[in-house]
């Protein structure tokens, strides 16, 4: 019991960063806010808008991205306190291991790989669809066989429906080639994802400055055709409508499933021990990309339900193609362009992530050091888990369809935000006197009302995504017992304590 809330030092984190298999620290404020506009900006703009204003909520997505982006404004901030005070890999659960204990560590580090790879297969999937509307403008067809996944979730009755196709090969296509990226080097990684923000914040704009030229103001009328609400308690509906399929609908509802959209701003702090000046930087590069991509969001939500009637929104690339239905079709090749790159940053930032934590969890002896620990001589990246992560993304990205892929993202990701605002709230109490380089404002509100929305978040998702959770955790808390907890650097710790 004690090795299973025993908590490691702050002092042993920071030593660990004199280790050999330390990360190079390259990483300035401009190319962190980089690094978290490309992960953020992406998916929720160009593929989460037309699900969720199609199923969910019709135009008063407008709210839900305003709801989703105050719930994430609490959570960075105890985000940014974090790394401004641990800066090394491992995010929320170097944060949860250093406050809450090694037993708690493991859950929010199993929970980030079903986050990070499980948005990256979503991102993918998402990526495949824009690929084929653009190649498509040219008379390109992929096999249908090979467009989607072999089966996929209908809505209105609850159920999985069979496409007819086998697997999504341009998802796995694409995935491949971002691992290879990746492979190579933080620094190239970084330089080709600054390529691909330019790229689509200047087609968000356009998007911006143009639709709001073809918007019809009777589109918006109403404004909130399932609803305000849209809260329900492990998928019962407490508070608003229901679907067809049994999910809540409405403009909460809305707001759970496009929290997937935001989630780029805390892959940032999984690149604290790559960073230049951690203690400003991170934060910085957290706040900044946040709240302006925030404004973004609502801004393309706008224009895009006005340009649309929201039950005529296309799910698989809903920009594209509403330029496409009020006559710009020239417009649809720009778009789908800038949505691929796009998309491929951001898919490029989740999957740059998703070794880190690997590579922190290893050098706890939680997972086997020599294949998650593992630093290439040359390029200094954790190569073995980024080749493990690509064909994990690869898998999941080929066989299973966005509307189950999106809703079991969101809940794992919610349950990092709860865990870290905990955190925030227990290491003031804790450790008074640490240093702080950057701190929460207005203690202890923030903390608080960050765990508050997020569990309101969590719970209006529908109650599939709380079993397929919990069966993920399951699965980590037997590799927990017959790996690591044996392995554990802490166990030696308090083993060598015992003895002394």
């Amino acid at each position: 019991m004690n090795q299973l809330f025993a908590r490691k030092p702050l002092e042993l984190l920071l030593e660990e960063m004199k280790g050999e298999n330390r990360l190079r620290r390259i990483l300035g404020p401009v190319a962190l806010t980089s690094l978290g506009v490309g992960a953020i900006i992406g998916t929720g703009i160009f593929v989460l808008t037309g699900v969720a204003a199609h199923d969910k909520a019709g135009p008063a997505l407008i709210l839900s991205f305003v709801v989703a982006g105050i719930a994430c404004v609490f959570a960075a901030l105890c985000y940014s306190e974090f790394a401004s005070m641990v800066p090394v890999a491992g995010s929320a659960y170097t944060y949860a291991y250093a406050t809450l204990g090694e037993m708690c560590a493991w859950i929010i580090g199993w929970d980030l790989i079903l986050e990070y790879a499980v948005a990256s297969a979503t991102v993918a999937h998402g990526w495949s669809a824009y690929f084929q509307d653009f190649i498509g403008i040219f008379g390109i067809k992929v096999p249908f066989a090979m467009t989607r996944a072999p089966f996929d979730f209908n809505p209105d009755t609850g159920f999985l429906a069979v496409t007819g196709t086998v697997i999504d090969l341009p998802a796995i296509l694409i995935a491949a080639i971002i691992t290879i990226v990746l492979i190579k080097g933080i620094k190239e990684s970084v330089r080709f994802n600054a390529i691909m923000v330019m790229i689509k914040l200047t087609i968000v704009l356009f998007v911006i400055v143009v639709g709001a030229f073809y918007i019809v103001p009777n589109n918006w009328k109403d404004f909130a055709p399932f609803g305000y609400s849209g809260i329900s308690f492990f998928g019962k509906t407490i508070w608003g409508q229901t679907g067809l399929g049994g999910a809540p609908v409405g403009m909460l509802a809305a707001a759970a499933t496009i929290f997937f959209a935001y989630i780029g701003f805390d892959s940032i702090s999984t690149h604290a021990e790559e960073a230049k000046n951690p203690k400003r930087d991170v934060p910085i590069g957290i706040i900044t990309s946040l709240l302006l991509c925030t404004v973004l969001y609502i801004a393309v939500a706008a224009v895009l339900t006005g340009m649309v009637p929201y039950e005529k929104i296309n799910i698989d690339a809903p920009i594209s193609n509403a330029f496409a239905q009020v006559g710009l079709t020239w417009a649809q090749l720009l778009i789908s362009f800038g949505a691929i790159a796009g998309i491929t940053s951001v898919l490029l930032v989740l999957m740059l992530s998703q070794p880190r934590i690997f590579l922190a969890m290893a050098r706890d002896g939680l997972l086997p050091p020599n294949i998650f620990g593992a630093v290439h001589k040359k390029f200094r990246t954790p190569w073995k888990s980024t080749i493990l992560t690509g064909i994990f993304v690869a898998i999941l990205a080929g066989l299973l369809p966005l509307r189950i892929l999106a809703e079991l993202v969101n809940i794992g990701t919610l349950f990092a935000f709860v865990i870290v605002c905990s955190a925030v709230l227990i290491m003031r109490k804790t450790h008074p006197d640490a240093e702080r380089p950057f701190k929460a404002p207005f203690f202890p509100f923030v903390p608080i009302a960050g765990i508050v929305t997020c569990l309101l978040l969590m719970f209006s998702l529908p109650k599939e995504n709380w079993l397929r959770l919990l069966i993920w955790l399951f699965i980590g808390g037997l590799i927990y017992i017959f790996y690591g907890k044996k392995h554990s650097v802490m166990h030696k710790i308090l083993n060598h304590d015992k003895k002394g």
